[in-house]
C-alpha cells in the first residue's frame, strides 16, 4: 500500500541527492530509507533513481516527482484542516423550515452556544420534506419541521405550536383572525410539507367555508399579495406587515404553525443529538410561553 512516508522518502532523496542526508532529513536510519525506496519502485512499476553514480532521478522520477509533491501538500493540508476542526469544537448541522420566523430561527441557531457548548453551527433553511430527506441522508443533524409529516425512521420531539396572525388587505380580515371568503389564502406549495398543507387546509374548511388557496414562492410573496388586495396569508412572523395591511390573531379557527425537531437515532452521536434537539425545544417553547 502507498503510504505517506512512501512519498516523503523520495521527495526527501531526490531534494538531498543523497541516501544518508534523506533518511535524517524523514528521521529514519538509511536501511529503512532504502527499503522504503524499493518498497515505493515496486508498488509504481518504475525505477526512479539512477544509482550508478551517486543518487539522481530517472526520466520517470523526474514527471513522478510534482505528484509527490502535491499528493504531500494535500495531506498536510487535510490534517491541518482537521486540526482546525477539532480544535473549533463541534460542527452542528441544522435545519429550518422557511415559516420559522428569522428571530426566531436566530435564537434557535445560537441556542447551544449560549448554553455553553463549543459547537461550530451551519444553517440551511429548506421546505420541510428537503430537510427530512437531508436529516436521513446525513447532510444535516437537526432540522425544525413542520407537523404533521412522514418520519420514515427518523425520530422527533414534541408538537410545539407557535402563534400565528391573519394578514389581510386593511377591512378585509372578519372577526377572529378569519379569513375573509372572497380572498383566496397564500400558501406554499403542497409538496413542501403535504401533511401540514392538508391539515391547515381542512382545518379552514371545517368552519364550513370554502377555501380557495393560491400559490406563492414565500411568506414576502404572499404579502406581496396581500398588499395588493388579492390574497390573505397566515403567518407565525409577528414582524411581517407592510401599508394598507391588517394583522389580527387566527383565532377561528386557530391555525397555529405546528413544528417538530426531528433527527436521526440511527446515527453514532444521536444522544447527543437528542439533547441538543431538546435545547432547541426549549427555545422554541420559550417563544410560545405566556
Amino acid at each position: 500500500m502507498l503510504t505517506e512516508r512512501h512519498l516523503e522518502i523520495f521527495v526527501a532523496l531526490a531534494e538531498e541527492e543523497h541516501f544518508g542526508t534523506a533518511a535524517q532529513r524523514v528521521g529514519i536510519t538509511q536501511p529503512p530509507l532504502s527499503q522504503g525506496l524499493r518498497r515505493l519502485e515496486a508498488l509504481l512499476g518504475v525505477r526512479l533513481f539512477d544509482r550508478e553514480r551517486g543518487v539522481s532521478l530517472t526520466d520517470e522520477g523526474t514527471l513522478l516527482l510534482p505528484h509527490a509533491r502535491r499528493a504531500l501538500t494535500a495531506l498536510r493540508e487535510l490534517r491541518e484542516t482537521g486540526a482546525r476542526e477539532h480544535a473549533g469544537g463541534r460542527r452542528l448541522r441544522l435545519g429550518l423550515a422557511p415559516e420559522v420566523p428569522a428571530s426566531l430561527a436566530a435564537g434557535v441557531a445560537a441556542a447551544p452556544v449560549r448554553a455553553g457548548e463549543r459547537a461550530r453551527i451551519g444553517m440551511v433553511t429548506a421546505p420541510t420534506a428537503a430537510l427530512l430527506g437531508d436529516v436521513a441522508a446525513g447532510r444535516l443533524d437537526i432540522a425544525v419541521v413542520r407537523h404533521p409529516s412522514v418520519l420514515h425512521g427518523l425520530a422527533a420531539g414534541r408538537v410545539i405550536l407557535l402563534p400565528t396572525w391573519l394578514l389581510a388587505p386593511a377591512g378585509r380580515a372578519g372577526a377572529g383572525g378569519t379569513p375573509t371568503p372572497r380572498l383566496p389564502v397564500a400558501v406554499r406549495p403542497r409538496a413542501e410539507a403535504p401533511a401540514a398543507h392538508d391539515l391547515f387546509v381542512d382545518t379552514l374548511a371545517s368552519r364550513g367555508r370554502r377555501v380557495e388557496t393560491v400559490v406563492v414562492s414565500d411568506e414576502r410573496a404572499g404579502l406581496a399579495l396581500v398588499a395588493a388586495g388579492q390574497a390573505v396569508l397566515v403567518t407565525a412572523d409577528e414582524t411581517l406587515t407592510a401599508p394598507g395591511v391588517e394583522r389580527r390573531p387566527t383565532t377561528d379557527p386557530p391555525l397555529p404553525l405546528r413544528l417538530r425537531v426531528a433527527w436521526d437515532p440511527r446515527r453514532p452521536d444521536a444522544d447527543r443529538t437528542a439533547e441538543t434537539a431538546r435545547l432547541l425545544e426549549d427555545t422554541l417553547t420559550r417563544k410560545v410561553a405566556p
